[in-house]
């Protein structure tokens, strides 16, 4: 843990070494805390578009077969091209997991 907390420290003062300035202000430490003050929050967010890129793959996905289903414009060949772009989807997403 000692550890830890020693390279947290040692990355704010290196981002407080690149100020100009002698003195430190509050804003100054506040900014350069930042990333370890807030973790709960950037966490939240992260999520937050995780989750908004997943509905947006399946989306995509939804429209997918729509045109698949509306504008065949091969008959075999293409549905087969569709079922192994879905497939290999569902293998990436697993994957990830």
């Amino acid at each position: 843990m000692n550890k830890f907390l020693g390279e947290v420290l040692k990355n704010v003062c290196k981002q407080l070494n690149d100020y100009p300035y002698t003195t430190i202000e509050y804003e100054m430490l506040k900014e350069s805390t930042y990333p370890y003050t807030n973790i709960t929050r950037i966490n939240q967010e992260k999520e937050r578009i995780l989750l908004h890129l997943e509905a947006i793959k399946a989306d995509c996905n939804a429209l997918a077969m729509d045109v698949q289903r509306t504008l065949k414009l091969k008959d075999v060949a293409e549905e087969d091209d569709l079922s192994s772009f879905l497939a290999h989807d569902d293998e990436e997403t697993e994957e990830e997991e």
